[in-house]
């Protein structure tokens, strides 16, 4: 899919932004808010661009979207940007969208079969439950003011309420990514058909 150097810094662009605008698609239903994360489309989005952009540019495509957040620009959830976000319970679910596009994108260059994708877009979903759920655990258990009765069982029982949908997600991500790279095969096939007959 990445044909120059420079398609994929303008992929990893694209895909930065579709980051930010998937944080914030339900910053309208405050009611989504379960536990203190918000559920949101940016795992999807990361599972989108470890599919279609591999190991290079989906994990660049990250770490563009994290560095203009940190720099203040309110592309987080709920609008919110700045180093603040660093201390806030969820930034390990943000933090671990680097290593989650790094390993759906080696997992996907290996395999490009359907159940090859499906599978390593729910590896990159458990890998953000991971890293995100001890990131939280950690900050309520050491420097945020944890709810009465928190505990590490609490945290990973505020995952299970978004955990269907984000299972729904990873297989959506996987079977749309396939069907986007079918198109682009097709479309480039033509395109050379046309170069070949001119």
């Amino acid at each position: 899919m990445i044909q120059s150097r420079l398609h994929g810094f303008v992929l990893a662009s694209l895909f930065a932004a579709l980051m930010m605008i998937g944080a914030n698609i339900t910053s309208i239903a405050p009611i989504f808010v379960i536990g203190g994360v918000p559920i949101t489309l940016q795992t999807a989005v990361c599972l989108l661009a470890g599919l279609l952009l591999g190991k290079k540019y989906a994990p660049l495509a990250m770490v563009l979207y994290l560095l203009i957040g940190l720099a203040g620009m309110p592309v987080f959830a709920r609008w919110s940007g700045g180093l603040d976000a660093v201390i806030s319970p969820t930034f390990g679910f943000l933090l671990s969208y680097i290593l989650v596009a790094y390993v759906v994108g080696v997992l996907s260059e290996q395999r490009r079969s359907a159940a090859a994708f499906g599978t390593a877009a729910l590896i990159g979903t458990a890998l953000n439950y991971v890293i995100g759920t001890n990131w939280m655990y950690m900050a309520y258990e050491w420097w945020f003011a944890a709810p009465g009765g928190f505990s590490y069982t609490t945290a990973w029982l505020w995952m299970l309420a978004p955990m269907p949908k984000d299972i729904i997600l990873a297989v959506g991500s996987a079977w749309l990514a396939r069907r986007l790279l079918r198109i682009l095969r097709k479309t480039e096939r033509g395109i050379n058909s046309s170069k070949g007959a001119a």
